[in-house]
């Protein structure tokens, strides 16, 4: 599937499509409802369906004091939104010029002229163009000039919360809190971080609980510090492969017995596993369920007694 990230880069002539616009943060289960009903209706109108998405977000340009972390990695990001069928994404660079470009100049030149848009997909808040100026009426203006249809999807879902919508805000502050079960609900699956296997300090291997250190730009947003269990995915591995995706009790932060560590630090130990060498390897780690907060221990042996049950509750809890 095509992912472009220039005008350029499109076939000439590309089209008829159905498009969407968004930033799909965490491609939660919200998401997901919008970009299906682009591929339905794509389908039905024997046309392709496509999604505009953007990196960096807006608000990481325009105002980087307030863009949060973005929920899952840029890749990770558009695996998930490939994964609902599209037929093509296109990736935008978000500068200052596309930001000042009006609504109708942004439309005409992405959604009609590059994409062949004969129909374009929204939800009822989604806004656009200079300033957030465009809006779905101003979308439907532009579509009754330029011979494209609107078709409006009005926000949706429950979660088992209660009647709440999904959004990427209620994720990151579920992730925030430590609730990655509850995040899962709205994202539709657990919540992931990506980065590369370093070396740590070697002092699990040593315990014998070794783990998996992310070091580096670790991509998606680190949940709450606290030890949970979870599933660490080799990306280096065909899928399929049974070695690929193994269960894993998961710590998150700066290990508070040794006092040594001064960043915080993702690293997994995978369960019943001292033979695996995952170093330069690039994985996933999934979080399932968080089994405690972190906790300064008086003694090795009190620590060693902790992660003997913290690896028995995540077995207990990833395989029942």
């Amino acid at each position: 599937m095509p992912r472009w990230t220039d005008l350029q880069e499109i076939p000439s002539g590309f089209g008829p499509s159905v498009v969407t616009l968004g930033n799909f943060d965490g491609v939660h289960r919200g998401h997901r409802a919008l970009l299906g009903t682009v591929v339905r209706e794509a389908r039905a109108r024997d046309a392709r369906a496509v999604a505009v998405t953007f990196d960096p977000p807006p608000l990481a340009v325009l105002h980087p004091e307030r863009a949060p972390v973005q929920i899952a990695g840029v890749e990770h990001r558009l695996d998930l939104m490939a994964g609902t069928g599209l037929d093509a994404i296109l990736v935008l660079a978000f500068t200052h010029e596309l930001a000042a470009m009006t609504p109708h100049e942004f439309v005409r030149e992405v959604f009609v002229d590059a994409l062949g848009a004969t129909a374009v997909v929204l939800g009822t808040d989604s806004r656009f163009g200079v300033h957030n100026s465009g809006n779905i009426d101003t979308m439907r203006e532009i579509g009754a000039s330029d011979d494209f249809e609107v078709v409006e999807l009005a926000a949706v879902g429950e979660t088992t919360e209660g009647a709440r919508n999904w959004s990427s805000t209620h994720v990151r502050a579920l992730l925030g809190e430590g609730q990655v079960d509850l995040a899962a609900d709205i994202l539709g699956r657990p919540h992931r971080v990506t980065g590369e296997v370093v070396h740590g300090k070697r002092r699990g291997r040593e315990m014998g609980f070794p783990t998996a250190n992310l070091g580096g730009t670790v991509e998606g947003l680190i949940p709450t510090d606290g030890v949970y269990a979870g599933w660490l995915e080799r990306f280096d591995l065909p899928v399929g492969d049974p070695e690929r995706r193994l269960p894993a009790a998961i710590s998150v932060g700066t290990n508070p017995t040794f006092d040594d560590v001064p960043v915080r630090v993702v690293e997994a130990h995978v369960l019943d596993r001292l033979d695996l060498d995952l170093y330069h390897e690039q994985v996933g780690v999934d979080f399932v369920e968080r089994l405690r907060g972190n906790v300064r221990f008086e003694s090795v042996d009190e620590l060693l007694t902790q992660i003997g049950r913290d690896v028995d509750a995540s077995r207990s809890i990833l395989f029942g």
